[in-house]
């Protein structure tokens, strides 16, 4: 299993919208992708230009084939990634085993 979290954070508060709209299509067609468990899009209550991205893949290969996928290469990198600074967190599971 791969746990892959992604902290997103809007550049200018313009965006909020417009970067909300696009990642739920990311999300919506990322679900689609085999190999795809889980891929949840939260937007901060308190922070508004932070999002956070949830993502969870039944193999390393599995992630590396979503980076070449159309939510990806035609949403993610040419529509999101300058409208916000991006931190990856991939990660462990500690609870639930």
């Amino acid at each position: 299993m791969v746990y892959n979290n992604v902290i997103l954070s809007v550049k200018s508060a313009e965006d909020i919208e417009r970067v909300s709209e696009l990642l739920a299509e990311q999300a919506r067609l990322s679900s689609e992708e085999p190999g795809c468990i889980r891929f949840e899009v939260y937007h901060s209550q308190t922070e508004r230009q932070q999002f956070l991205l949830v993502e969870q893949w039944s193999s390393q290969e599995d992630l590396a084939r979503h980076k070449e996928a159309k939510a990806f290469t035609e949403l993610y990198l040419p529509k999101v990634i300058p409208l916000v600074d991006r931190f990856p967190h991939p990660s462990n599971l500690v609870w639930p085993r």
